[in-house]
């Protein structure tokens, strides 16, 4: 793995600086670049390198800083700080957490004058929905029924970071919280809040009266309809699932969150019988 690295160390003047490792789309190693610390990502699929533009795009403005990016690889600033998302929520600080990934996500959304990256539009990024919704019914044919209604009238689009949650907006000291790691799509602003009720884990995120502390706290902070984020919930609950389902693992977490948001919508899931795969009309 580490040969993989060494154009880069040697194009960027790099020294190691912990151990390399690898996530299922990356490898990455902890690297100094001019003293300071960094991070040198190197990614193994197209969705990766697609996200890297899209860093670069938001110019450390909400994000991690991109210090240099060459084909497959990208070099960032690395987080320094000692605190992190997850660890706030265990200590009982949801409502701070919440508040920070709120944060983050308006100066994502935030417009710039630069000219927009290639980015995936939602109801292409929702394909997975539909077929799940038909061959399992029940809860996916709920979420592919509302996600439909909300791809086919959008409100407030804009460009979308696509996967925040609490291991994605990490601590870097004086720079503040920034996210790394985005999906680069383009659609309604309220689908990259989603996310964070299904996050950290399953006691936090299926306890019905934290749910509910959530979506308040969500809806007066990004000034939301309450309805129409409770409708992103089950939305993106849903299609979480259904990626699961494909890889054959449970998706316990993002059936139990469907289930409260559809609780709160005051829906159920409908007969099966019957389902066509919704159609919709790209803007």
């Amino acid at each position: 793995m580490n040969q993989a690295f060494t154009p880069y160390l040697q194009r960027w003047a790099l020294t190691p600086d912990g151990k390399a490792f690898e996530t299922h789309s990356s490898l990455l190693m902890p690297v100094r670049h001019q003293g300071a610390p960094a991070m040198l990502k190197i990614a193994r699929e197209p969705e990766e390198k697609f996200g890297a533009r899209l860093m670069c795009w938001w110019q450390g403005d909400g994000a991690a800083q991109v210090l240099a990016c060459h084909g497959d690889a990208l070099l960032l600033e690395r987080a320094q700080g000692a605190q992190s998302l997850t660890q706030l929520v265990r200590a009982g600080d949801d409502e701070r957490a919440t508040a920070i990934l709120c944060q983050v996500v308006a100066r994502l959304h935030k417009p710039r004058a630069q000219p927009l990256p290639t980015l995936i539009a939602l109801d292409q990024w929702f394909g997975s929905l539909w077929p799940a919704a038909q061959a399992h019914g029940g809860m996916l044919r709920l979420s592919a029924s509302v996600a439909a209604e909300l791809l086919g009238s959008p409100r407030e689009q804009c460009v979308l970071h696509g996967d925040i949650h609490h291991d994605n907006v990490l601590d870097f000291g004086e720079r503040g919280w920034l996210a790394i790691d985005p999906k680069r799509l383009y659609g309604e602003r309220g689908f990259d809040y989603a996310n964070i009720f299904c996050n950290p884990n399953y006691g936090i995120a299926t306890d019905p009266q934290r749910f509910q502390r959530r979506v308040e706290q969500v809806c007066t902070l990004a000034g939301f309809e309450k309805r129409r984020l409770l409708q992103w919930i089950l939305a993106w609950a849903g299609l979480s699932a259904a990626w699961f389902m494909e890889d054959g693992d449970t998706a316990d977490i993002d059936f139990r969150v469907a289930e409260l948001a559809a609780t709160a919508l005051g829906l159920s899931p409908p007969d099966d019988s019957g389902f066509i795969l919704p159609v919709i009309e790209r803007r």
